[in-house]
């Protein structure tokens, strides 16, 4: 490890993450035999199901395996406990994962589980929101404020990700631009522990991609979804609290929890729009359906890969777009992600609509040529 330790940062960051991408890469193809020999398979009767044919659903081992790996051999927290609490946090997260994976798991004993792991971070590891940034006028807030509100926080954003695991490469490409994203913020600030997760985080969805864009030879899973949304949801508090104060770090960035929300805007949005319809429509918000935005486009002929692109695409503009604009404040930035990303899904509205008038249309003209 020491002689690690000297090599120059960004060379450093790139060991680690190709040595994450190694191990999926390796890994992966093992996963895919097994599991054709024992027909470990995802269910394709199921209405949401665009998949003909039987795929694994286990490829969260692989990502288990490199981030936990990577963690234990290289990434240097100052506080050695928080490793030690990370990798608890990923062990049960994963257990419960890999089990929902291969039998099910009732939807109360996943949130139990979920929320231990929440607990695990927020009280022991002490990763937690402490001041809101003047959002809604709050700054500074109290312990156990920080505590539920950081709690509710990390389990909204782990399963923002499993929810948006619809199509092939979604998850793997947005958890790529979302760990590599926060990776460089926090290299920057000095956060070295962090930084090394996020890009371990990078290696092991790049080393999954290879075998999940379309056509998918495996699946990410409850296991491997959960899993980088839990670490997702955990860089995205240490940014924004590494954000408090003026000289507290190397370097600070202006309208952080903005700039947090834009990185993460696609499984959030996605989240809360489709909650949203489901409550208004008097349905549980946690039942199933082909609502999310990914479905919609799929339905405008888009492939699994073509619609992964546009919506990590669309994520990466609104990134750009806040990072420049971070002088504006929280509040004027969080405004305006939302205006875009409900004007985004009303012109995608407005293509479907369009699209069955045109659908329509034709049928109508070909039954009457049939008369």
């Amino acid at each position: 490890m020491n002689f690690l330790t000297q090599i120059n940062d960004p060379l450093f960051l790139i060991f680690i993450s190709g040595f994450a991408f190694l191990l999926v890469f390796l890994v992966v193809p093992s996963i895919i035999h097994v599991a054709d020999q024992r027909k470990l398979f995802d269910k394709t009767d199921l209405i949401r199901k665009t998949h003909r044919h039987g795929i694994s659903r286990l490829g969260g081992i692989a990502v288990f395996c490199s981030l936990v790996l990577t963690t234990l051999l290289f990434t240097n927290f100052t506080d050695t406990k928080t490793s030690d609490y990370l990798l608890i946090s990923f062990i049960l997260l994963f257990a419960v994962g890999i089990k929902d994976d291969l039998w099910g798991v009732n939807t109360s004993t996943k949130f139990f589980i979920q929320l231990l792991t929440a607990l695990t971070i927020v009280i022991l590891a002490d990763i937690r929101i402490t001041n809101m940034h003047g959002i809604l006028g709050f700054h500074a807030i109290s312990y156990s404020s920080s505590l539920i509100f950081s709690t509710i926080l990390i389990i909204f954003i782990t399963n923002s990700f499993n929810l948006i695991d619809g199509i092939d490469g979604l998850v793997g490409i947005t958890g790529l631009v979302v760990s590599v994203s926060f990776g460089i913020f926090l290299i920057v600030m000095g956060k070295h522990g962090f930084a090394c997760l996020a890009f371990t985080v990078a290696g092991a969805c790049l080393g999954f991609l290879k075998f999940n864009v379309s056509p998918a030879r495996i699946f990410m899973g409850d296991a491997g979804s959960t899993l980088i949304g839990l670490v997702a949801s955990i860089l995205a508090i240490t940014f924004t609290e590494a954000n408090i104060g003026v000289n507290l770090q190397p370097a600070r960035f202006v309208s952080a929890p903005a700039i947090a929300i834009a990185i993460l805007v696609g499984p959030i949005f996605d989240v809360l729009r489709v909650f949203t319809i489901r409550i208004f429509n008097r349905k549980s918000p946690f039942v199933a359906d082909l609502n999310h935005t990914h479905h919609r486009l799929l339905r405008t002929g888009l492939n699994h890969f073509q619609t992964a692109l546009v919506l990590v695409s669309f994520n990466n503009f609104l990134i750009a777009i806040v990072i420049s604009l971070r002088d504006w404040g929280n509040i004027a930035l969080i405004g305006f992600l939302l205006t875009c990303c409900i004007l985004f899904n009303i012109a995608l509205s407005f293509i479907l609509i369009m699209q069955q008038r045109k659908d329509y249309k034709s049928v109508s003209s070909s039954a009457i040529l049939q008369t």
